[in-house]
């Protein structure tokens, strides 16, 4: 058996495509009646869909479970973010562990959590 793919509830498709594609270069792959199908297998999904299949609302911002990205040089990640999604919330703006490490956390456009960390 293998993971496939992660899926994603987002209230606008087309929005949300482009800001994955801004911060973190992921493309298209398929879009069909509201998914679409991004690089590295992230799956969006229209909130309507989601809401039908199972019967209940979508509850953003539940910090149940986080996309997870590297990026060498975080400091030019968070500036990029900040100049094209200024309205971002973060939930730890970025910081150096006593390790060197560097880590950031925010939202997405719709309320899922993204940690972005350099690498080990």
């Amino acid at each position: 058996m293998k993971l496939k793919n992660i899926l994603i509830v987002v209230k606008d498709i087309e929005r949300s495509r482009q800001f994955y594609h801004d911060l973190f270069g992921l493309d298209r792959i398929v879009e069909n009646d509201g998914n679409m199908i991004l690089m590295d297998g992230l799956v969006l999904q229209d909130e309507k869909i989601w809401r039908e299949f199972l019967g209940k609302e979508v509850i953003p911002r539940n910090n149940a479970c986080e996309l997870y990205f590297e990026e060498n040089d975080l400091e030019a990640f968070v500036e990029k973010l900040e100049r094209l999604y200024p309205e971002v919330q973060y939930v730890n703006r970025l910081t150096t562990y006593s390790w060197g490490q560097k880590m950031v956390r925010f939202y997405d456009l719709d309320g899922n959590l993204i940690e972005v960390r350099t690498p080990m």
